[in-house]
């Protein structure tokens, strides 16, 4: 049975785990918020599809035709990345930087048509409201640092909701669910409010909490798997001579990777020489067919000069990880319904981080004018800031009863 020193303790856990991170998962809510409905609100932006309309069965140009387009447009550029987006059918997007060793965020999206090989769009995709939003997200635009950051303060969230649970469950024990004395002052009543949307709200902000701290360590991730699974699939290749002269057909690299996964379709294409890849490879990343496997990759390592199949191997579970919670973090499952109540739970969220706010800046604010007529009186004082934290948790009383009855 929980003891009165023990519930001290969690009501300390809880109150400073919440106080550290209170005001940034406020701004990863506010900002998480837009980011649900990005696809949607991007929908809305775009209102037509880029692609025009052409006669049905027109049939695609070869790839290795729109990447000779995207040179010949761009020659002062490389190819990083190919990929095809599910909500813009009958188009092909290259990423294009200044080289292969750019950093990450020097980049160049090209879209073009699949069937006539035109230019569509060069979408800027790192201005406006959105890309703000999703920086603040993900990194406040700090980079790795800031990722981590954001990581520790959400494991910081997800022991604030386990001390809650831990401070809430004796309380039920003698008191109705969802119990809000709004007879009672106004402090109260929002400690209660606050008590129950938090219990409302736990299996859902624990799942979002632990997702984005997951989502914090992609980089990492992707560092263990380069040099763990990615350097253990290229090792025969180690110490051969660099790349010269053309590369392998893209149709044909697709067409050997298709074929070492029937059952699978290609996400994106990653040319030799960037993080995804090895200097003497292609890499085509396979996806499934399911809303699960849909969400994973199995990358196919194709040789860039032969057009050969090197190897073909699924991730590890650490990679799956991150795969998996990075559509579960913005309800990205089960479409729009789905995301609508991701929302909902959002709204609630702000409200009871905000509730906690104010019951401390309440609870100073008394607890301050209580010494403040009581000054003289050390004695006094004591009991003054004991009686308000036993009234902030509600149980210290009901405890000391129980063990004077055992």
């Amino acid at each position: 049975m929980s003891t009165a020193k023990q519930v001290k303790i969690w009501f300390q856990i809880h109150k400073w785990t919440s106080l550290i991170c209170t005001a940034f998962l406020l701004m990863l809510c506010l900002t998480g918020l837009p980011l649900i409905f990005q696809e949607e609100i991007g929908e809305l932006a775009e209102k037509t599809p880029l692609a025009p309309a052409l006669p049905a069965g027109t049939p695609s140009v070869m790839l290795e035709r729109l990447a000779q387009t995207v040179h010949q447009q761009f020659p002062t550029k490389v190819i990083r990345f190919v990929y095809w987006d599910e909500h813009e059918p009958n188009t092909t997007t290259f990423t294009l930087s200044d080289s292969l060793t750019a950093p990450a965020d020097n980049y160049k999206l090209v879209i073009l048509d699949s069937r006539t090989a035109h230019v569509l769009e060069q979408p800027k995709v790192q201005e406006g409201f959105m890309y703000v939003m999703l920086q603040l997200h993900i990194d406040m635009f700090m980079g790795l640092g800031g990722k981590l950051f954001l990581g520790l303060m959400g494991l910081l969230f997800v022991v604030a909701i386990g001390s809650g649970l831990m401070l809430y469950s004796p309380i039920m024990r003698r008191f109705d669910f969802g119990m809000v004395r709004t007879e009672k002052s106004t402090r109260l009543k929002w400690l209660d409010l606050h008590n129950l949307l938090g219990v409302v709200t736990v299996v859902w902000a624990t799942v979002v909490g632990l997702t984005g701290v997951i989502n914090t360590l992609a980089e990492v991730v992707q560092g263990i798997w380069q040099q763990g699974q990615l350097a253990e699939m290229i090792a025969p290749y180690n110490g051969a001579a660099p790349l010269r002269g053309n590369l392998a057909p893209l149709d044909q690299v697709l067409k050997v990777a298709k074929q070492a996964a029937p059952d699978m379709e290609p996400s994106f294409v990653a040319y030799p020489g960037t993080l995804y890849s090895s200097q003497h490879h292609y890499a085509v990343f396979m996806k499934g067919n399911t809303p699960l496997t849909e969400r994973l990759a199995k990358p196919a390592l194709i040789d860039a000069k032969t057009g050969q199949l090197t190897t073909i191997r699924s991730m590890p579970w650490y990679v799956n990880a991150v795969f998996i919670s990075q559509p579960l973090h913005f309800g990205d499952y089960g479409g729009l319904p789905l995301k609508i109540i991701w929302a909902l739970f959002d709204l609630v969220t702000i409200v009871v981080l905000i509730s906690g706010l104010y019951l401390w800046f309440a609870r100073n604010r008394a607890t301050k004018a209580h010494l403040s007529r009581t000054r003289s009186n050390p004695f006094t004082r004591k009991q003054i800031n004991r009686q308000v934290e036993e009234d902030e948790i509600l149980t210290l009383n009901l405890l000391k009863q129980d063990e004077y009855k055992n």
